[in-house]
């Protein structure tokens, strides 16, 4: 990991000692996932919520966890978690916070795929400036910090940066959900020359694309602000983008906390214009998407209600 420096940001993030922050971040993600682990593959109680997401005794272990050591870690930034609410209008607090996913995953934990994460991060200005996202089973890490860099670690080895790769429009590999794929996303692969699938569940998709093993991940169904904001916060510092269906980064902070449909790109300088010829190269990023939707304009805002 880079020498220790400083992130300044007004408000409650004041000055914040990034590779200090980072490995205490890092080492409370790997004692939540240690927490978690004992009820894997072990008959772990489970009910649905409201929006018929499931939620274990090990999101619960979790989230208990988290919240108490980023509360005494800063004691001066609130934690929201996605176990902190219903799904009815949560509301955030104002300035700074921590936006947790206590376990990210539920379904592949409970089908006993080792694809889950525990994902933390910190908010400030509606964007996630510092995120780790961490695998359990997999005993795999990824760290970032805005405008810092990212690193990968597995297990007790050094971390080691990471960096998105150049796309070639004619190679690409996209990365979809073993359980959330829409019929949207077939579209998208239909009208692309030749791609590679990767399928892997949580947010571990974000990070493939930020080590460079995959290119593009396109989500038209509905997520939450926390599935998605350590992640982002990993794929932005090493080189990619998320956009929302209009080309817009994806923000936080919004109604509900939903997301709408979005895309994660590694190179910031895709060709879209190969793909769509005769457009200057957001115009053709635009087109592209209305089409995979089968709709213009509004119908490109928001995610699919499938």
């Amino acid at each position: 990991m880079a020498s220790a420096a400083t992130l300044a940001y007004p408000g409650v993030v004041k000055a914040i000692q990034i590779e200090e922050t980072l490995e205490a971040v890092s080492r409370l993600a790997g004692e939540a996932g240690r927490i978690i682990m004992p009820f894997f593959k072990n008959d772990c109680a489970h009910h649905l919520k409201p929006d018929l997401s499931p939620v274990t005794e090990a999101d619960v272990a979790s989230h208990g966890f988290l919240v108490k050591a980023l509360g005494e870690l800063n004691p001066g930034l609130p934690v929201v978690s996605e176990e902190s609410f219903g799904v009815e209008a949560p509301n955030l607090p104002v300035g700074d916070y921590w936006l947790i996913d206590p376990l990210d995953g539920t379904k592949e934990f409970l089908k006993g795929r080792p694809q889950f994460t525990v994902n933390i991060a910190m908010m400030h200005d509606r964007r996630p400036i510092l995120g780790v996202v961490h695998a359990p089973v997999l005993g795999l890490t990824y760290l970032a910090a805005d405008g810092k860099g990212a690193w990968r670690q597995q297990g007790q080895n050094p971390s080691a940066a990471i960096r998105t790769r150049a796309a070639d429009t004619h190679r690409l590999t996209v990365v979809a959900s073993k359980d959330h794929s829409g019929p949207r996303v077939k579209r998208l692969l239909s009208k692309l020359p030749s791609p590679g699938v990767t399928n892997i569940g949580s947010s571990l998709k974000f990070c493939l694309i930020a080590e460079g093993q995959t290119d593009l991940y396109f989500r038209d169904l509905p997520t939450m602000e926390w599935d998605t904001a350590a992640a982002q916060c990993v794929v932005e510092a090493a080189g990619g983008l998320v956009r929302d269906l209009n080309g817009e980064p994806l923000r936080y902070g919004k109604p509900g906390l939903k997301n709408p449909g979005f895309v994660v790109l590694g190179d910031p300088n895709f060709p879209w214009n190969d793909l769509v010829p005769g457009k200057e190269n957001q115009d053709a990023f635009r087109a592209f998407f209305a089409d995979v939707c089968g709709d213009t304009g509004e119908g490109a805002r928001t995610p699919s209600a499938q």
